[in-house]
């Protein structure tokens, strides 16, 4: 079918955007359910009674449902304990982390000239050096200083920011602000610790809720650390606890898997809570979509 403009030319037939559309939306859709199929999966297999050998093929839901992984999960290792010890790390280390890292993004955006761009390219160089390189000098570190079997190692690069790539964040963030209400605020005579508070943060909230996202996942879902320098089984976090319900054999892989749900499931909520946070202040100001 073609259609003629007003001078009787013929030009070539649109392409119906329907069509498009619909084949957009069907590979959206589709490419969800792929992602999410992991998620389903761990959702449902704990749900597989414990012991039993694991099942031929693929199998989405049991045939006989139960809930005896989830309790065989708090009582075969101290999950519970290990839970708590993650939410105290997590509930010091992340407003710690907020503090740090909008203090030295604040410091980069109110230095000037070849500084700011020194500092700034040496947090990109920092974000980029291994793990594996600091983990030795860290533990003869903290050794020395007699911190090795307490959580302080664990709450440590907090006071640093947690991660440089934080502060940048903030820098970035903070140098959308016009220079002209930091100088305003000056001239009527608040130092800068009220011009951060009332200020600064007020105009970087999105960013401060990416960031406290990034920081739960980041001390929440450590490792390395809390094996590295904690001593005893009930001082341990969830993430190494899960390695001992790992151990326990192909036929308590329920329960490997109820506490691994278990250990995702205050992620997941604070995924939401950011979520819904992001989209208030959205809804609210309009900042997030200039």
């Amino acid at each position: 079918m073609t259609t003629t403009t007003s001078a009787g030319l013929a030009t070539a037939p649109r392409r119906p955007f329907a069509a498009r559309r619909w084949a957009w939306a069907a590979a959206v859709v589709l490419a969800t359910l792929l992602f999410a199929l992991p998620l389903v999966l761990m959702l449902a297999a704990p749900l597989r009674t414990p012991g039993l050998p694991p099942p031929v093929g693929f199998e989405l839901l049991p045939a006989q449902p139960s809930l005896q992984s989830f309790r065989d999960a708090f009582s075969l290792v101290p999950l519970g304990r290990s839970l708590l010890n993650s939410a105290l790390v997590c509930v010091i280390a992340v407003p710690l982390t907020l503090l740090t890292a909008s203090w030295g993004g604040l410091a980069l955006v109110l230095l000037q000239g070849r500084a700011r761009t020194l500092l700034a390219g040496l947090l990109l160089i920092l974000a980029m050096v291994p793990l594996t390189a600091i983990w030795i000098p860290r533990f003869a570190l903290f050794n020395a200083l007699g911190l090795v079997g307490t959580y302080v190692p664990l709450i440590a690069p907090a006071l640093m920011g947690a991660n440089p790539l934080f502060v940048l964040l903030y820098f970035v963030a903070m140098r959308r602000i016009p220079v002209e209400m930091i100088e305003a605020a000056r001239l009527e005579g608040a130092g800068l610790l009220r011009i951060w508070w009332r200020v600064v943060m007020p105009l970087v909230k999105p960013t401060t809720a990416a960031i406290a996202l990034l920081a739960v996942v980041t001390f929440w879902g450590n490792f390395i650390d809390p094996l590295l320098y904690l001593r005893t089984e009930n001082h341990l976090t969830a993430p190494p606890m899960l390695h001992a319900l790992e151990l326990l054999g192909p036929t308590n892989w329920p329960v490997f898997l109820a506490g691994a749900l278990v250990v995702t499931l205050p992620v997941l909520v604070a995924f939401m809570v950011a979520q819904r946070f992001l989209s208030s202040l959205e809804r609210g100001s309009g900042w997030l979509g200039r």
